[in-house]
């Protein structure tokens, strides 16, 4: 051990030449017991043996337009909560880290952290008993500099690349996936639609795969789900295989199950103060005046939520017969809900398509009689006032649905949610609407997977 402990501030510069990064900003933190390093397009590959992971990195912040590819072996596969309280399933590698007259090997976590300032962070695990961290203090070490990076990487822009896209259908012939692969082959991608149901997935700690007809699937840039309710526990297992891969799900597992049950969907609803019928749910049989208490006055609309019960909504008008209703429910041990019925809502809702956090289009659902429940297809484009686009996009931003459909109902005190679907079909929507949607999907995806290159500032 050395005589002269290393001393470090809270910021310093560091160096990781096995992964040709020679300049790094890293912050020393303490408070963290892991090690991190920002990382992207994070592959795994090789042998079950001898597992290896391929990555990119912007070792500057905010410049896009500066890649490093990296190789190195995995060492571990590891549960990270980070101090936002999030839980992600990380690749660790080992590297030497450089920093002043000082090399050792450290521990690394890869994770995107392309929202933060420093593009590592060195946790206390890494720091030795020689090592002294002075929190108030900033390079105490020999400052790097950026210009080792060479300057034509810097400034020239990515060329725009092919992207790989799998859409997960039961119905491959369906309109919305073949619109969505149509639309990527226009552009010069690739697009596969695969059988949710003929996937399969291969689970260990270094080299999770997903098989699909006897093979291991290749590496995708982005998954667009579109499961099926019968098939949604299945299919939100795969898509959060998919996610643990490292792979860009458009939908995400959690988003997917949060907007299939509806219990779960109304509370996201409740906790983020979004505007919803009077709803109320229980277990047991003694319960039900409370049931209908919680909720109002009839009429009341009882919803079935298990598939295996049947599906549907019914009315009830009166209080008793909203009782005959939960008692025949509860004789089926069928899970359901009890909610409002708003007359003022005159039998019509209206449907928002949510994509990427923006609201697209509404169209309008109508009853077929006076006060009956809304069943009619939606075909009619409905102009949605700001607060309607702005309840859907609160909505969609609850549940995290990069893509969603958002079912409003009209009432004086303004809109409120009655439920979301994380796999809206397009058809009705560009039909109506004469717009190419499936473009608007294709053009969020390239936007996230191929962000634009920073431009260089000039001065004033």
């Amino acid at each position: 051990m050395p005589d002269t402990p290393l001393t470090l501030g809270w910021e310093e510069w560091c160096a990781l030449p096995a992964l040709k990064l020679p300049a790094l900003k890293v912050k020393v933190d303490t408070g963290a017991r892991t090690s991190a390093l920002h990382a992207f397009d994070i592959e795994p590959f090789g042998p079950e043996g001898a597992p290896m992971v391929r990555f990119a990195v912007h070792p500057i912040a905010a410049r896009h337009d500066l890649v490093v590819r990296c190789t190195a072996p995995v060492h571990d596969r590891r549960e990270v909560t980070s101090s936002n309280g999030e839980t992600e399933y990380r690749y660790v590698i080992l590297s030497d880290i450089t920093i002043g007259p000082r090399t050792w090997p450290v521990e690394l976590t890869l994770t995107d952290r392309g929202a933060m300032a420093y593009r590592m962070l060195l946790g206390r695990q890494a720091l030795g008993g020689d090592t002294v961290v002075t929190p108030g203090v900033s390079f105490c070490q020999p400052a790097l500099s950026y210009d080792v990076y060479p300057a034509a990487r810097r400034h020239a822009a990515q060329p725009d690349r092919p992207l790989t896209l799998a859409i997960l259908s039961r119905e491959p012939n369906g309109y919305t996936p073949r619109r969505l692969a149509d639309e990527a082959e226009q552009r010069g991608h690739t697009a596969r639609v695969i059988d949710t149901a003929r996937c399969y997935m291969a689970m260990n700690a270094l080299a999770p795969e997903v098989h699909y007809d006897g093979a291991p699937l290749p590496r995708f840039d982005a998954v667009i789900p579109r499961i099926g309710k019968s098939y949604s526990v299945y299919g939100a297992a795969l898509v959060r295989q998919f996610e643990t891969i490292g792979i860009h799900c458009l939908n995400g597992s959690d988003a997917i199950t949060s907007s299939r049950d509806p219990i779960h969907a109304h509370q996201l609803l409740s906790r983020y103060h979004i505007g919803m019928p009077a709803t109320a749910f229980a277990a047991s049989p003694k319960d039900t005046g409370n049931l209908i208490g919680l909720v109002g006055k009839a009429p009341l609309v009882l919803k079935l939520l298990d598939s295996a019960a049947g599906n549907g909504m019914v009315r009830a008008d009166t209080r008793s017969a909203a009782a005959s209703v939960i008692t025949a429910f509860r004789g089926l041990r069928a899970n359901f809900l009890v909610q409002d019925y708003l007359l003022e809502a005159a039998g019509r809702d209206i449907r928002c398509l949510v994509l990427g956090g923006k609201f697209i289009a509404a169209l309008e659902r109508k009853a077929p009689g006076n006060g009956d429940l809304p069943s009619t297809p939606h075909t009619q484009l409905a102009k949605a006032t700001k607060r309607e686009r702005e309840t859907a996009q609160k909505a969609a931003r609850a549940l995290k649905l990069g893509l969603a459909s958002v079912d409003l109902l009209r009432t004086p005190e303004g809109p409120k949610v009655l439920s979301l679907s994380a796999t809206p079909g397009l058809s009705r929507f560009e039909s109506a609407t004469g717009r190419n949607i499936a473009a608007l999907v294709l053009d969020l995806l390239e936007t996230r997977l191929r962000p634009a290159p920073r431009r260089p500032r000039t001065a004033r």
